[in-house]
This record gives structure tokens, C-alpha cells and sequence, in this order.
């Protein structure tokens, strides 16, 4: 169901130490991504976004610990057609829905992708979330990225959901295969941002923003690791980047692995296998949330998508015959 005409959207939140010195905009991006930052350039312009009870101009600097307060009237900010997509519905009620996203799906429309995405197939789901800011879109998994994601389907629902990945209560596991042999688990504490030259990838950054990630050994193979992979934040590519930094690259991740790597004496189906793996091995298998009008704790898993699971048993069979 969708938006009902007497609903607002009121949000607030607090610049963060790690935003101060940043414009007014750039901040509010940060803190409410689940809005474009033209549409917050709008609402800071009109004054429907105030600091500290204040009105501001974009481009003003802000200092840390301001509060920020956005009350504003919702407008329809989609403008893609609605296309019929067989999408998988986990769960979908009058506020939110849950789908578990195949590979090669691409979330938002963008340069080379004007069609055929997620959003494009939830405007034909319910016409109705034309009228909530990305089409109720609230986090994004990467095109060749598998598994759970939740859209909003009203605008208290999208202002809940908003306010749980803000404060880092929105609960995202993954099953990750990576290239190395790890020993262990642990944690990735470092902010990922645009790459410097290659304005297309992220990179590890003095200048991004703040990202963490936790991981465990789940399964240990002759030159490869399967991992569970939790978020604590969630920046563009941040499970591919930080893996990456550890000098474990996800296998099939080309941007940020490079060329397949084969453990020594490796078979040929080991090696046809790690060749024709051509995304990255990642799978959104958990999600976990506070239903934002209900109160109720919700918790979704599904299963590997089926290439995943060739790919680890192939690994498997590489170690029990070596």
C-alpha cells in the first residue's frame, strides 16, 4: 500500500564527529541516505531542513553535534516506467517488503542501466511507490550481489527503516568466498571512500566515509576461505573494498581481484569453476530489523543462490582429493 496524502516525513539526526567540516549537504547525504542529495539541497533551500532550529544554506560548513531536523511534504521524485519483474517476495505487507535479489539485477537506475532495474519492476509491483523517495529503495546491494534486501511501501515505514540504518540497528549478514587462506575472523575498521584516479571503484580512503566490517572463518579450503560476513555500515562495494585491503579478494570480483588465482596442483574443474565464476562471490543470506510500524522483531534468511553452492562444493572436492 502506498503513501496515504496526510503523511510527512520528519526525520532528525546529529551531525556526527566524523562529518564536521563538511558541507551542509554532504552531511545530510551521509545522514539521510535514503534521499537524493538534490532533494536535500531542495528541502535545506526551502527550509524544510533546519540546523539546530536554524535555516542554512547548502553549501554553510558544519561544525559536529548539530541536530538536524527535516519536516517536509513527500513528492514524487521517480520518473522511471514501471516494467513487470518476476521478483522474489520473502515477505510483503502494507508497509514493507522483503525480496531476495538475483545477480545480475541492478537496484537504481543509473548511467548505462535506465531500465530494467528493481525500481523499475517495483513501480509496476504498486504504482504507489512512485511517491516515496526512490520508489521506497532505503539500501542498495550491487548488481552481481545476491540476496535480502527491504523496501519501504509507506513513508512512516521509510522514515523507520532510515532511522534503523542510521543508527546502525538494521542487521545484514553475508556468506562470502574470498581468494587466501585466512586463519581466523576479525575486523575492518577503515573509511571507504571514491578511489582517488578511477572515479568508478571505491577505495580504502583517508577521505571516505567511516566503515566496519566484521568477519568469520566458516570453512577453510586449500587456497580460498568461506566467510560470514556481518556489516556494521553499509558504503557502496564496502564488503568488496575492505576484503580487498586484507589482500583477500572476493572470488569472481573483478574490479577488485583481478585475475582468478588457482591453488597450486589445482584440477581443471577447480580451475574451470574459478575462470567461468564471473561475479563476485557474495550473498546477502540474513537480514534482520524492527518492523517499522508493527514494533515487531523480524528476522529473514535464504539459502545460497546455486552457484555459490557449486562453486564451494568444488572447492570441497579440491580438498579431499589433494
Amino acid at each position: 500500500m502506498g503513501p496515504h496524502p496526510e503523511e510527512k516525513i520528519q526525520l532528525s539526526a546529529s551531525i556526527t564527529p566524523e562529518l564536521a567540516g563538511r558541507r551542509l549537504d554532504q552531511a545530510a547525504a551521509a545522514l539521510f541516505d535514503g534521499y537524493s542529495r538534490a532533494r536535500l539541497q531542495a528541502w535545506i533551500k526551502s527550509g524544510a531542513l533546519t540546523v539546530d532550529g536554524r535555516t542554512a544554506r547548502p553549501r554553510d560548513r558544519v561544525e559536529g553535534n548539530e541536530q538536524l531536523l527535516l519536516l517536509a511534504e513527500p513528492e514524487q521524485e521517480v520518473f522511471s516506467r514501471p516494467q513487470a519483474l518476476d521478483l522474489d517476495l520473502v515477505h510483503c505487507d502494507e508497509h514493507i517488503l522483503v525480496l531476495n535479489k538475483p545477480a545480475g539485477l541492478v537496484v537504481h537506475p543509473a548511467a548505462g542501466h535506465a531500465d530494467g532495474t528493481l525500481l523499475n519492476g517495483l513501480l509496476a509491483l504498486d504504482e504507489r511507490q512512485a511517491g516515496l523517495p526512490r520508489a521506497g529503495i532505503v539500501h542498495r546491494l550491487d548488481r552481481d550481489t545476491t540476496g535480502l534486501m527491504v523496501v519501504a511501501r509507506s513513508l512512516q515505514a521509510h522514515s523507520g527503516l532510515v532511522e534503523q540504518l542510521q543508527d546502525k540497528s538494521l542487521y545484514r549478514e553475508y556468506r562470502a568466498v574470498v581468494a587466501g587462506v585466512m586463519t581466523g575472523g576479525g575486523k575492518v575498521e577503515a573509511p571507504v571512500g571514491r578511489h582517488p584516479v578511477d572515479r568508478k571503484r571505491m577505495a580504502v580512503t583517508e577521505r571516505g566515509k567511516p566503515a566496519v566490517t566484521h568477519y568469520r572463518l566458516l570453512e577453510r579450503f586449500r587456497g580460498h576461505s568461506y566467510l560470514r560476513v556481518q556489516l556494521e555500515t553499509g558504503r557502496t562495494h564496502q564488503i568488496r573494498v575492505h576484503m580487498a585491503h586484507l589482500r583477500y579478494p572476493l572470488v569472481g570480483d573483478r574490479v577488485y581481484g583481478g585475475r582468478p588465482r588457482f591453488p597450486a596442483g589445482a584440477g581443471e574443474a577447480l580451475r574451470e569453476t574459478l575462470r567461468t565464476f564471473r561475479r563476485q562471490a557474495l550473498h546477502a543470506a540474513v537480514l534482520g530489523l524492527v518492523h517499522p510500524v508493527s514494533g515487531e522483531e523480524l528476522r529473514f534468511e535464504v539459502p545460497l543462490p546455486a552457484d555459490m553452492e557449486s562453486l564451494l562444493e568444488c572447492l570441497r572436492q579440491d580438498r579431499e582429493v589433494s
